[in-house]
């Protein structure tokens, strides 16, 4: 296989001097070690010519839309004259002829791209962006413009706090259109109002319970909703455990401001003054 000489930027610039009206293009947009493929027709699966480099000097003989690709025929500056077709996209133009309607339009500059491996460089897989002239660009949010403040090339007055209110609720409801429909029944329901430790039945560990307190003048009643259903409630007066709605001893121990409450042979609960006198 044919390698092309590699000519200086210099020699090129003199080249191009010395004949106006040839096109001197750059090799670019290559990825790290990988050639660009020559080929003799402009089809990605014609005989591959020669191969070139990142930064390789042709003469750009014109180009033309081949099946919606841009392919270029190219010249080597050598001595040794070498011809043949490579994609528009990875050939920019040293000193640009200019375009005379009616003539073969020389190569512009390209989408710098990746071209995968060495097997693949020089074959078109994707049709010339530069050609895509009507479609306009996705920009990102100016958020800058929605919540004021100075951009990096023109000032803009700064929002107030209520506009900038506004605008995350806005942004907020729209996210929230956007959201996938979840069912209600996959969604955790939070836990409400205070647990305490408590166990119901001999031998079983401490698990918690949901309670609900009210406070009567020097009397709080304390109703446990055991985890299995049912209920339980407690009493305390003058801040102490007083007794409950079951038939079973009551009976009850502190430690520090905790109170360790028993009822019968199995119930056991565990209420914090702070809960019982709802400070």
């Amino acid at each position: 296989m044919t390698a092309w000489p590699v000519i200086a930027p210099a020699m090129a610039e003199e080249m191009a001097q010395e004949a106006p009206d040839l096109v001197i293009s750059v090799v670019t947009g290559l990825a790290p070690d990988d050639l660009l493929k020559v080929r003799t027709t402009a089809s990605p699966v014609a005989t591959v010519e020669a191969r070139l480099s990142s930064g390789d000097m042709v003469t750009n003989l014109g180009c033309n839309d081949i099946n919606g690709y841009k392919w270029c025929k190219i010249e080597s500056t050598g001595k040794e004259k070498l011809s043949g077709w490579a994609p528009a996209r990875y050939l920019i133009p040293l000193n640009p002829a200019p375009y005379v309607e009616g003539e073969t339009r020389p190569a512009d500059s390209p989408v710098v791209a990746s071209t995968g491996s060495a097997n693949e460089a020089g074959q078109a897989s994707a049709p010339d962006q530069s050609q895509a002239t009507d479609r306009a660009p996705v920009a990102p949010p100016d958020l800058t413009a929605r919540l004021g403040g100075a951009g990096p090339a023109v000032e803009s007055t700064p929002k107030s706090a209520a506009e900038i209110g506004r605008a995350a609720m806005q942004d907020a409801y729209v996210l929230a259109l956007a959201a996938p429909d979840v069912p209600l029944d996959s969604v955790p329901t939070p836990a409400s109002g205070p647990e305490i430790p408590c166990a119901r039945y001999v031998g079983q560990p401490m698990e918690r319970c949901k309670v609900s307190v009210v406070h009567t003048a020097d009397k709080a009643n304390i109703t446990v909703t055991w985890p299995d259903g049912g209920t339980r409630i407690i009493s305390f007066r003058a801040g102490q455990p007083a007794g409950s709605d079951a038939d079973g001893n009551f009976r009850f121990t502190r430690e520090g401001s905790l109170n360790m409450i028993r009822i019968g042979e199995a119930e056991r609960f565990e209420i914090t003054d702070q809960l019982a006198l709802g400070n």
